[in-house]
């Protein structure tokens, strides 16, 4: 079967490409009692920062994957599910939206799909760790004509920086697992966090984003459909009208979750998920 081959934290960088040959094995840590792995053809690349290690593999079921501290942030074959619907329903919502601001977003994919739509004029992408931002805009090259996009600017920053929303303006977040078994452990407490600031919001769940206005968000899918036509600059993959109404289609069990909860996140009391990226002091 080969061997398995685990990225514990600061470990990676001091790993050289010719120590894996095939088949070896990608083994993520999901919960202390849940892993997956995946073969993987060879380390593509690896890299460091005071953050976190940036490893980027091929791989032949899911071509290239990026991982950071040893959790898998996408892959080739299919991040286009993940961001298509991370972008494209809340920019189709807005009337007419002219500035973005991305938070974190350091492969670049978000911007990507972000200036795909043609009436944006400014697209300001804020990340924490520019080893990131350069190793995927050198080595993610579905990206790199993002990044030389003369809409898009990258700042560096470690500082949290407060952004005010436009008036007809909407926020959205990528929410963690929304699986009948997972969704509570952080989904359904960002819901109700964001029901404390929003006066309307609408949880849609093919990669779990969640988005939130204080304008009503009505869905229509044939004037989805329209707005994806006039306003988006070539095809998506994924999303259409229907497949973005059909996803707020929420199962019975997640639906009385979000009813029913009542944690709020704030920093005192915040919530992560299992394995989630710490610098250490090695």
């Amino acid at each position: 079967m080969g061997s398995i081959m685990n990225f514990p934290i600061r470990r990676i960088p001091h790993f050289h490409e010719s120590e894996y040959q095939s088949p070896q094995w990608f083994e993520e840590l999901i919960e202390p009692d849940l892993k997956w792995s995946f073969e993987i053809n060879s380390v593509l690349h690896a890299g460091t920062s005071e953050y976190q290690n940036i490893v980027l593999l091929d791989t032949n079921r899911f071509g290239k994957a990026l991982v950071i501290d040893g959790k898998m942030q996408s892959a080739g074959k299919d991040e286009f599910i993940y961001h298509e619907c991370l972008v494209h329903p809340v920019l189709i919502f807005c009337e007419s939206p002219k500035s973005v601001f991305i938070m974190g977003g350091g492969e670049g994919s978000t911007a990507r799909e972000v200036l795909k739509h043609n009436g944006v004029e400014k697209v300001v992408k804020c990340d924490i760790d520019r080893v990131v931002v350069d190793f995927c805009r050198m080595h993610l090259t579905a990206n790199q004509e993002a990044f030389s996009d003369g809409r898009l600017h990258c700042i560096i920053n470690d500082q949290v920086i407060k952004t005010k929303l436009n008036d007809s303006g909407i926020f959205v977040t990528q929410a963690g697992p929304a699986g009948v078994l997972s969704h509570k452990e952080v989904f359904s407490p960002i819901y109700n966090t964001i029901k404390q600031v929003f006066k309307y919001q609408i949880a849609y769940t093919t990669h779990v984003p969640t988005d939130a206005s204080d304008q009503q968000l009505k869905l229509d899918v044939e004037k989805i459909d329209k707005k994806i036509r006039e306003r988006i600059m070539g095809d998506l993959q994924l999303l259409d009208g229907a497949s973005f109404v059909s996803s707020t289609v929420l199962n019975k069990t997640v639906h009385k979750s979000l009813m029913n909860e009542t944690h709020v996140l704030c920093q005192r009391n915040a919530r992560y998920l299992h394995g989630h990226g710490v610098a250490d002091s090695a």
